[in-house]
């Protein structure tokens, strides 16, 4: 493995390089080879920077949607091939993908997916943008007002900036908040500890594409300066798991990005044919390293439940730890070794009466050239009330739960991405009308798959912007 000397990510007040005192070592969680030092920002910086963010909002106001959708376009070629700008030196493509990899514990063939996707987002934010919008003509934005179908219509904004707690989990997931400048809200990024790399290099491709600066802030911190972020923009994106969210979660300025404990669901009509769909099964199980939110971390039948799970975890003990490196790697390994022995010896305190289909193939926590990762599993579970039955978890995890067909839509739970394979015209009936369900997929479409012109988790445009009513008198 090799990569550039040490070098030093600043923060990025309204797009201008700050080094700060206070900085946080990143390093290879194999290796322990230091990668980067990240400056630190501090709760007062932050506040006193977003007391600003009116006039940063006045410098994106200045320029055009469509011209703000050309600076995606271009902004989608520099992410994915340019050398750009990290810190006092630059990075390319290959140092993005090394220094990705060795601090999240993402394969790098894996990085390589997310940055398709990401510059994927980009390449396509008109087609995102008409689907969040509903076909709006988003000239409204440039001016205020305009005349639409015979309706005059105008929107107000919502927020000074876009705030966003982030993830280290995965850095396609920082496609969801790229539609934020289009829309002409200012991002205030706030990147993972093991991830800042992702949100920088976004900013620096804006950047060289032509979005204003001031648009831009990137500041790595602590809990005090994310609770900053959260009060003070105005429209924030939080991720993390229960106890990060759980102060945020009745407050509508905060949108929640959780665990999806996203589901595969079979009907009774197409039950007895459920090998056909062992292929979307694994895919929406095992994608991405399991490490994202529209994994399926549930298989939910009315029968063949443990033959199910007895074909799923052949299937999925396939999958083998490698070395990061390996072109054919498909587990995410885990920075913190000891958080993959916490978690397997949690699944294995939870099983009761379950059965773990996949561990008879060896062990499930494993090492690889100095990474420790996680087997895929899957559980057996008798029912919507074991304790795994709803479970998420980083690495490819998924219970199988039975239960009798009536139940299925209205036992599922709150699930960002459903799979539903019946054509049960009731069933179809109660997951369209279940409050529960945040994406609907009829038919075998895997949970991981995404249509970019629907929204994924909330609408960003609805969060950012209100309808105000608008009245003119003739002449």
């Amino acid at each position: 493995m090799t990569t550039r000397p040490q070098t030093h990510l600043p923060l990025l007040r309204a797009g201008q390089p700050y080094t700060s005192l206070d900085q946080v070592a990143v390093s290879h969680i194999a290796s322990g080879q230091l990668l980067a030092s990240v400056s630190q920002a501090n709760r007062g910086l932050i506040a006193r920077d977003l007391n600003a963010m009116d006039a940063n909002r006045a410098a994106l106001d200045e320029v055009s949607v469509a011209e703000l959708l050309t600076i995606c376009t271009k902004a989608a070629t520099l992410f994915a091939t340019a050398e750009l700008p990290l810190g006092t030196g630059v990075q390319t493509v290959e140092d993005y993908v090394v220094q990705v990899s060795g601090s999240t514990g993402l394969p790098q063939t894996l990085v390589r997916a997310n940055m398709a996707k990401i510059r994927l987002v980009f390449d396509e934010m008109a087609a995102v943008l008409d689907g969040l919008t509903r076909g709006l003509d988003l000239g409204v934005l440039d001016t205020g007002e305009n005349i639409q179908d015979g309706r005059a219509l105008s929107y107000a904004p919502l927020a000074r900036a876009l705030g966003c707690v982030l993830p280290s989990n995965s850095p396609g997931v920082h496609s969801l908040w790229l539609p934020a400048i289009p829309l002409k809200t200012p991002l205030v990024l706030k990147p993972g500890r093991e991830e800042p790399w992702t949100p920088y290099r976004i900013a620096q491709a804006l950047i060289a594409a032509g979005c204003p600066p001031q648009a831009l802030s990137y500041y790595p911190t602590d809990h005090g300066g994310s609770t900053e972020i959260l009060l003070r923009c105005g429209r924030s994106l939080l991720f993390g798991g229960g106890a990060t969210v759980e102060p945020w979660l009745r407050d509508p300025g905060v949108q929640i990005h959780g665990p999806g404990r996203s589901k595969i669901l079979i009907g009774p009509d197409k039950i007895d044919d459920w090998e056909q769909y062992l292929d979307v099964m694994v895919t929406s199980i095992a994608a991405n390293g399991g490490r994202s939110c529209i994994n399926a971390s549930g298989v939910w039948v009315p029968a063949h439940g443990r033959e199910i799970a007895q074909a799923l975890g052949e299937r999925l003990a396939q999958i083998q730890a490698r070395p990061l490196e390996d072109p054919d790697a498909g587990l995410a390994a885990f920075a913190n070794p000891e958080i993959a022995h916490r978690l397997s010896d949690l699944i294995d305190a939870q099983l009761g009466d379950a059965s773990d289909t996949a561990r008879g193939r060896g062990a499930r926590v494993a090492t690889a050239d100095g990474c420790t990762f996680l087997n895929p599993t899957v559980v057996h579970v008798p029912g919507a009330d074991h304790p795994l039955a709803n479970a998420e978890y980083l690495f490819p995890f998924a219970a199988v739960v039975e239960l009798p067909a009536d139940q299925l839509a209205e036992r599922i739970g709150p699930t960002l991405v459903v799979t539903a394979l019946t054509e049960d015209e009731g069933l179809c009936r109660r997951l369209l009308a279940s409050p529960h369900v945040e994406r609907l997929n009829f038919g075998p479409i895997p949970t991981n798959q995404i249509s970019w012109d629907q929204p994924h988790e909330g609408n960003l445009f609805d969060f950012l912007y209100q309808q105000r009513a608008l009245q003119r008198l003739a002449g």
